[in-house]
């Protein structure tokens, strides 16, 4: 059996587990006059791809989450191009509603954490193992570790995080360990090391093959100051990059929904020493607020940030040391989302909201608005987009999933 992910070019979000947003194998060209294809979907949370041509999309149910009923999730394996479903899932059983997470694993099946549960599905999305997972909390997806267990962890601001390793075969927890403190952001891992963004420090635990254990890498980025909780952490250049104040009113946006008075911030903290680590803010500005990664360029030492509830985008040269060198701001685009990096080109994909959702593209080294395409649906995007097969990428906007293409 291969273990760990897929050999796919997106086999799970943010392109794998060091969230670098960016696909493996090849990349898609696009540029000039961008088109799309749209369709409605209930509550799109991300795609993936699977084997060559293969495109999985997860959706889940929210208003039954409104008035306290338990809320269920739906996997598809998607037409690559039209978009329409070509196999279904039946409702998976989630219980407590949050956007969960779909991986394609090395053994070439299909794996969703939404609630409180897991599922094994094959390519056509049959169910062929679930396990009702231990906390009677949603469970913001996971992580695969080289070996093929996987990793998940409930999702509170109150109570201590729970991480769960799970079987791939069976999806039985073969080990567990309690976290200091309670986590929102979802895990990301390098190798056996396992990243736990925690409502106030970030910290490590390493899985032998039998047990994770913590060591001795934390650090305390909320220390005396008045932030929020982080978000999601990328793992690139040696360091952790994430950004905070991630306490929100999301409703249709995250514009002007920041909850703490204070400017979020990009926090950098060196892999090999935790005491190596700086906070720089991103707009300057009060309110502001996030609920997803930065995005690293490795090829190009650029660093991207944002804060979303101003509309505020930044760039940043990154030194030897870590250390940011302004490059360019932007302060007038509604991005919220998960990003995709196309490092061959130079380019980012993104979201402007505006009223109405559209996907830019931007050239990371001068923050140039290069193409857009308007996708529609009145709420944006916060979830997860993907590479698709040709030169095209998927975007999610909660209420529907489209296809970006060129002319």
């Amino acid at each position: 059996m291969t273990l760990g992910y897929s050999d796919s070019p997106w086999p799970g979000e943010d392109g794998g587990p060091t969230r670098l947003a960016a696909a493996r194998h090849f990349e898609p060209v696009l540029g000039g006059d961008l088109r799309c294809t749209t369709r409605r979907s209930l509550m799109s949370t991300m795609t993936v791809l699977g084997a060559p041509g293969d495109v999985f999309l997860l959706t889940h149910d929210a208003l039954r989450s409104m008035v306290g009923l338990p809320t269920t999730a739906r996997v598809e394996r998607i037409d690559p191009v039209t978009l329409a479903p070509l196999a279904r899932s039946p409702r998976l059983p989630g219980g407590p509603m949050w956007p969960g997470g779909i991986a394609v694993h090395g053994n070439g099946d299909l794996y969703a954490i939404y609630g409180r549960w897991a599922h094994r599905l094959d390519r056509d999305c049959r169910v062929k193992a679930a396990r009702r997972l231990p906390i009677n909390q949603p469970h913001n997806s996971f992580v695969i570790l080289p070996d093929g267990v996987i990793v998940t962890k409930n999702l509170s601001d109150k109570q201590p995080a729970l991480l769960s390793v799970l079987d791939p075969e069976t999806l039985g927890i073969v080990a567990q360990l309690e976290c200091p403190e309670p986590s929102i952001a979802r895990l990301s891992a390098g190798g056996g090391q396992v990243y736990v963004v925690g409502t106030r420090s970030i910290m490590r635990c390493s899985w032998d093959g039998h047990r994770l254990t913590w060591d001795d890498w934390r650090h305390d980025y909320i220390g005396d100051t008045q932030q929020s909780y982080g978000w999601d952490v990328v793992l690139a250049l040696g360091h952790a990059w994430f950004m905070d104040n991630g306490r929100h009113r999301y409703r249709t946006s995250m514009i002007g929904r920041g909850v703490s008075a204070t400017a979020n911030r990009l926090i950098r903290v060196s892999l090999s020493d935790c005491r190596d680590a700086s906070a720089t803010e991103i707009s300057g500005l009060p309110g502001g607020s996030i609920t997803n990664p930065p995005l690293i360029d490795t090829e190009r030492r650029i660093a991207i940030g944002f804060d979303s509830a101003n509309r505020v985008m930044r760039g940043w040269r990154i030194g030897v040391d870590g250390a940011l060198e302004a490059l360019w701001a932007l302060t007038d685009i509604g991005c919220a989302s998960h990003m995709i990096l196309l490092p061959g080109a130079g380019q980012i994909v993104t979201n402007d909201y505006g009223g109405r959702e559209a996907v830019v593209l931007l050239d990371i080294t001068t923050g140039d608005t290069l193409a857009r395409v308007r996708i529609g649906g009145v709420t944006q995007g916060v979830v997860f987009p993907s590479t698709g097969w040709s030169n095209d990428v998927y975007w999610c906007s909660m209420r529907r999933v489209a296809r970006i293409f060129s002319d």
